[in-house]
């Protein structure tokens, strides 16, 4: 905290300087029978080219509206402001205080900050957008932040870097499980007990929990460091979310879940540096930023406003006989009306698109949009199939090519294919043994299926349709991911082969990925396992932690994926494990090594 210029005058001067729009409950002045304390930092977000989102929260000490000044100016020691106001907060808003800060300069760094009587908030940077003609955007890509799971040493991380345009941060921000539920099991011994320690249902709940994420010292620095663009996901207000429900969501013990949404939607906007595109309908968050025209960046909500409800495996298996319905499960996934984005955001996408002659069109979005799909012995969707593992099936998989390749040496010199010949060119008797096995047949010859029926592979007709929208549009498309708490690059081609565009997947901040789904996989055979299994998937870590960025230029778009060894060790070391880019232009549009 720093003792402010005690001289008021000085302060309101400079108010005549710069302009700003207050979002909050109205003008008030001084309470000089309140003290505050700013103990949940201050944040930016939404840039324009001529305006930002500042945020910050106060702790009064009582319960009573408080008034407080801010300031914007080109240097962190406040000599030249350009902007400044005052905006009162309260207990209606959690005593949040959102200012939309305008009359800025295009590609500028500014710094701000907040006082109430003689206490200063810490000072914040941000960046508006560029002008035409930027030649690099810089973004770090983020989801999935558990704080009862790990420290958040990757935000740390991606608060050192200067030069990013913008945190790109694609849901799961905070999660709405208690103690006890979903990675809460070193929670006590990292002092990292979720607030409330039950599930969050109430709006007090929600404000509670954001206030605890945000009291974390390196959220706190990458929010006061960089300005954020934020979409939620569905840990927001309840795991597996869709447009009027949710997997986490029973109604007999939690009530209307409308109710349950609207209070995690209040309190969203009340702690997020974002700006409401269509006043009215907070629901809709999805809106679209310009960078300089290089970058269009279109935020995207495929999870609330307009998606069906997700398919289940178990839904289309018969309990009496045990049989998976392939047939009817394959009419239910491949519905045309099948919506995940809604038609009014699929409909603002197209127009987006049409109207922007950016080098890069860029999807901020949750879901995994690149085809996911994994035999379905992996899966087990059918009780009656037999199941295996990757390693398993990795080794199935490799007798059968030996044979089929073996088999078809000695077809062509003229040899018959017998058991003797099979060993002498090559395979073992335990290969040998698989192939003559019905089961493992049966294993081998299974269909592919997908992974992941919450992801776009579960709602193939509205992918196809934003493929088709890219590929008429003749666009160069980048799809920024997060939601599966691991990382990964893929190549997009629509359900014809033909190339679309690039997937950049990050990790999570501190969400566990694989590594704990299946504890007795070695990370690299699990990569080497789907890399082979997938032929789009270009690049996967499932073990670790961490963030992507992604550098925009007009001649390539490139990833770059950092991890930390640890989130539960207050020690921890980064690395940059992966490059990869892409190239603009019809002929291009597919990942290529750096």
């Amino acid at each position: 905290m720093q003792p402010a210029n005690p001289d008021r005058r000085q302060f309101l001067s400079r108010i005549a300087l710069g302009t700003g729009t207050v979002i909050a409950t109205g003008l008030a002045g001084c309470d000089d029978d309140v003290t505050v304390a700013f103990n949940h930092g201050v944040a930016s977000g939404d840039p324009l080219a001529d305006r930002v989102i500042l945020w910050t929260r106060v702790t009064p000490s009582r319960q009573k509206s408080v008034a407080i000044d801010w300031e914007v100016a080109r240097d962190d020691a406040f000599r030249v402001p350009v902007a400044s106001g005052s905006v009162s907060t309260g207990a209606a808003r959690d005593y949040t205080v959102k200012v939309d800060a305008t009359g800025l300069q295009p590609g500028t760094v500014y710094y701000y900050r907040f006082r109430h009587g003689n206490v200063h908030s810490q000072t914040g940077r941000t960046r508006t957008l560029p002008a035409a003609g930027t030649a690099q955007v810089r973004f770090a890509l983020f989801s999935c932040a558990n704080y009862p799971a790990g420290y958040f040493h990757v935000y740390a991380e991606a608060a050192r870097h200067d030069d990013l345009d913008a945190v790109i941060h694609v849901g799961d921000y905070l999660y709405e499980y208690g103690m006890g539920e979903y990675a809460t099991a070193d929670a006590v011994a990292l002092g990292r007990v979720p607030d409330p320690t039950g599930e969050t249902i109430t709006l007090d709940h929600y404000r509670r929990r954001y206030a605890q994420y945000r009291g974390d010292r390196d959220l706190r620095a990458i929010h006061a460091r960089h300005p954020f663009i934020c979409v939620w996901d569905d840990h927001e207000i309840a795991n597996d979310a869709y447009k009027d429900g949710a997997e986490n969501h029973h109604g007999v013990s939690e009530g209307e879940y409308a109710l349950r949404r609207a209070a995690a939607v209040t309190a969203w906007y009340e702690w997020l540096p974002v700006r409401e595109p269509e006043p009215g309908n907070p629901l809709r968050t999805y809106r679209s930023f310009d960078f300089g025209g290089l970058v269009a960046l279109h935020m995207l909500d495929t999870r609330h406003i307009g998606r069906d409800r997700q398919l289940d495996y178990a839904d289309f298996i018969d309990p009496a006989t045990g049989t998976f319905d392939a047939a009817g499960f394959t009419v239910a996934l491949g519905a045309p009306d099948r919506q995940l984005l809604g038609a009014a955001q699929m409909q603002w996408l197209q127009n987006q698109m049409a109207q922007s002659n950016a080098t890069w069109q860029v999807l901020g979005q949750q879901v995994l949009m690149g085809r996911m799909h994994l035999p379905a012995p992996l899966l087990t969707p059918e009780p009656t199939n037999p199941s295996v593992s990757f390693a398993q099936y990795t080794e199935i998989a490799t007798a059968f090519l030996t044979y089929q390749t073996i088999a078809a040496q000695l077809t062509a010199a003229g040899q018959p294919v017998d058991p003797a010949n099979l060993l002498a060119a090559g395979m073992t008797m335990a290969q040998l043994q698989i192939v003559n096995d019905p089961a493992m047949q049966a294993v081998i010859a299974a269909p592919s299926i997908p992974y992941n029926l919450d992801a776009w592979d579960g709602y193939p007709a509205a992918r196809e349709a934003v493929y088709a929208t890219v590929r008429a549009l003749d666009k160069n498309l980048v799809v920024l991911s997060g939601d599966t708490h691991n990382a990964w690059a893929n190549d997009l081609h629509d359900r014809h082969g033909n190339t679309v565009g690039v997937e950049f997947a990050g990790s999570s901040v501190s969400s566990p990925g694989l590594e704990e789904y299946l504890p007795g996989m070695p990370p690299d055979e699990l990569r080497a396992g789907v890399m082979q299994l997938i032929p789009t998937l270009r690049y996967a870590n499932t073990a670790l932690r961490g963030y992507l960025l992604a550098t925009f230029t007009p001649e390539r778009a490139r990833g770059d994926w950092y991890f930390v060894d640890s989130v539960k060790t207050p020690q921890y070391s980064a690395t940059l494990e992966r490059s990869l880019a892409v190239l603009p232009g019809a002929g291009n549009r597919r990942l290529v090594e750096i």
